[in-house]
This record gives C-alpha cells, sequence and structure tokens, in this order.
C-alpha cells in the first residue's frame, strides 16, 4: 500500500484562526486545531511562526508548549529565525521524534542550526535551496543534497533523520521544475540512502483560485509518491487529501502511477474523480497546457 506520513500544515503564523492566536497568545484555537490535525491523521504537527523577528524565541516556546499539552504528536518546528528554533528545541519533549524545519543549504543557516539539530537528536528538513536560491535542475538539487548531507553526518546525523525537500514551485510557473523535482526524487536513494523527503505540497498550487487548489495537490501527492516522497506538509483539513497520504484511495493512486508508467486510461472509461486526476495529471506534466478551466476541458 503506498503511503506517506503526512505533516499538517495549518498551525501558521499566517492563517487567521492560528495566526490571531498566536499575536494574542491565545491557547484555546491553537489546542483545538492541534487535535483536529492529530485526529486527521498527522504524523507531525508544522508549527510555523515565520520570521519572527521581534519575539520568536518567546512565541515558539509558548506555542510548542500550547500544542504539547494537549497532544502527542510530534511537532515539526518551523521558522526562518534560528534563535527562535533554537529556543523552541529546549522545550520540545519528544526531542529525537520532532521534525527541524528547515537547514537549508546556506552556509550561515547550516553554521547555526545543524550543532543544535545533532545536540537534540531531532530529524530534519534539509531543504535544497542554497546561496543562489532555487536550484536550475535535478543535478543541482543532487548536488546540494550532497553538500548538506555530508555536512549533516559530520555532526553526526544519520541518513534516516535527514528529510530532503527538493522545492516544489507553482504550476503557473510551467512544469519545468515539478518535473525536476521528481527527477531528484527518484535518485535520492542513490545519493542518500535510507534518507527521507518531503515537500511542501500546496506550492504547486500557490496563485491559482483558492476552490481549485485541492485538485492540483491531490494529484502532485500521488506523482511524488510513485517518485519515492516519504512525507509531505499539507492541509490536514483536506480529507481527500489526507486518505490519500494514508493509502485510502488505492484506485486513484494506480490510475497516476499507470499514467507515469505510460498506460494512458480512456478517459470515457474513467469515473468523475478519475478524471479529474487524468486531467490534472496531463496539466502537471506538461502534456495539457494549464489554464483554471483544465478541470471543464
Amino acid at each position: 500500500m503506498s503511503q506517506i506520513k503526512p505533516i499538517a500544515e495549518s498551525i501558521n503564523i499566517m492563517g487567521k484562526r492560528s495566526g490571531t492566536a498566536m499575536k494574542a497568545r491565545e491557547a484555546g484555537p491553537i489546542q483545538e486545531m492541534a487535535r483536529e490535525e492529530a485526529k486527521a491523521g498527522a504524523a507531525f504537527l508544522d508549527l510555523n511562526i515565520g520570521p519572527a523577528r521581534k519575539d520568536g524565541t518567546e512565541l515558539m516556546p509558548w506555542v510548542v508548549e500550547t500544542v504539547q499539552a494537549v497532544v502527542d504528536t510530534p511537532l515539526c518546528l518551523d521558522t526562518t529565525n534560528p534563535d527562535a528554533m533554537t529556543a523552541g528545541f529546549k522545550v520540545v519533549k519528544n526531542k529525537t521524534g520532532a521534525l527541524m524545519n528547515s537547514i537549508s543549504a546556506q552556509p550561515e543557516r547550516m553554521q547555526r542550526l545543524i550543532p543544535v539539530a545533532a545536540e537534540a537528536g531531532c530529524n530534519v528538513v534539509a531543504l535544497l535551496w542554497g546561496p543562489d536560491g532555487m536550484p536550475r535542475d535535478s543535478n543541482e538539487r543532487a548536488a546540494m543534497a550532497v553538500d548538506l548531507m555530508m555536512a549533516l553526518a559530520e555532526a553526526g546525523i544519520p541518513n534516516e533523520k535527514m528529510f530532503f525537500d527538493p522545492i516544489a514551485t507553482p504550476i503557473t510557473l510551467g512544469c519545468d521544475q515539478i518535473n525536476s523535482g521528481l527527477e531528484f526524487l527518484a535518485m535520492l536513494e542513490d545519493i542518500a540512502p535510507g534518507a527521507n523527503s518531503t515537500i511542501g505540497l500546496s506550492n504547486v498550487s500557490n496563485g491559482v483560485a483558492e476552490h481549485l487548489r485541492k485538485y492540483l495537490d491531490r494529484t502532485y501527492l500521488i506523482m511524488l509518491m510513485k517518485h519515492g516522497l516519504k512525507s509531505a506538509i499539507v492541509n490536514s483539513y483536506d480529507p481527500e487529501l489526507m486518505a490519500i497520504a494514508t493509502g485510502q484511495r488505492q484506485n486513484l493512486i494506480e490510475l497516476v502511477f499507470g499514467m507515469i508508467d505510460g498506460h494512458d486510461p480512456d478517459p470515457a472509461k474513467l469515473s468523475p474523480v478519475e478524471l479529474e486526476h487524468y486531467k490534472t495529471y496531463n496539466v502537471l506534466t506538461g502534456k495539457s497546457v494549464f489554464s483554471e478551466s483544465w478541470l471543464t476541458l
């Protein structure tokens, strides 16, 4: 059965419900969301406070302790503020089961955060974003992955604790980078045997009309699973997406896997849901030109 570990993304400083609660230090809404995400089947809860330049070293520990008070689900700490990340990990109860999101292939971030991760014994999102920004293709991703793997290994962090993120890009920018990310995932086992992978899934639908985003996210997840994806940062409030992630939609998974293997189905014989995935797969791979009417064409 094909499945991945979902990392629930919704406790986020940018979210209306959670962001308002974080700014007001109101525990109730955040704890309610933590319970909801855990019940939905999340393997990790991502706690994203963004850059939090002014109060990150106080906010991150507060969010961690607020969530830990009501659920035992492993946590994924998410911030671009290294001091906030360090402060947050000091109060994480299950450090070895937690996830640090993220250490990019940028020297200053590696220097600041690798020692923190090594001391905590936590899992690490190894983000394939370098000094010059976005890698151009799968080969540049592979080179960054090797650099990150070597630096993490030198600090005593084993491959099994690494979650490489090839970075999802919006379909509105075309499918070249989407294909490069998939190519990298297929290479990962040879680059870093035993390592894991993850991705910010909803980036692929960023900029698309809100009511259409779920279709892109769902099909893209299946495509990533075919190429060996082990986990993904997802919207746990989409029950259909969570059903795919946890292996409950094998018919849809097999449909998309078959298309990747070159078995093009007869659209006339597909159910309405299968047809959604068929059309969306063609858009994500560049077989059809993307427009916001792709499902009705």
